[in-house]
């Protein structure tokens, strides 16, 4: 799928659009993202500042994409776990950005090469306008080959 029709679907994917999150970038190579969520009334928690929710929702989907796209259809990828770390209260306009790197996939596809499992934590800030980080979150991602096919399996004939 193209980037540019991704960002705009994920724009309108409910649980960014009611939560004030945009996607604003999302490079045609699937190595950069940068997410932004403004402060409003409906993703405020009780003390006016963001939802920490929303705050990690922010970052959620955006490592395991990356990495799928780049990995291609032979893995099986997807997040694991994730952490989060609330720095400073979030208020006003907050951002967050994701680079993915050749030494992240070269590490992804060392560790999955023998069939085993692929795990990698990719950190990423979610920082305010005047570049305070208002909080550190961390995902791990999990990647696979793909066991082959039973049709991959089958012996061929002799002589096929």
């Amino acid at each position: 799928m193209k980037a540019s029709l991704l960002r705009r679907g994920m724009n309108l994917w409910p649980p960014f659009l009611f939560a004030g999150i945009r996607v604003v970038a999302l490079s045609d190579d699937y190595r950069h993202a940068r997410v932004r969520m403004r402060l409003r009334w409906y993703n405020r928690n009780y003390v006016g500042t963001h939802f920490g929710g929303s705050l990690f929702a922010m970052t959620d989907p955006f490592w395991m994409l990356m990495v799928l796209r780049h990995l291609g259809r032979d893995h099986v990828v997807w997040d694991r776990a994730g952490e989060i770390d609330f720095v400073r209260p979030g208020r006003g306009t907050v951002h967050a950005e994701f680079r993915l790197t050749d030494e992240h996939l070269a590490e992804l596809r060392s560790q999955a090469a023998g069939g085993g499992k692929a795990l990698l934590w990719f950190p990423v800030d979610v920082v305010a306008e005047d570049g305070t980080v208002v909080a550190r979150v961390r995902k791990q991602v999990y990647a696979r080959l793909k066991p082959p096919s039973p049709d991959e399996r089958a012996p061929q004939p002799a002589g096929a």
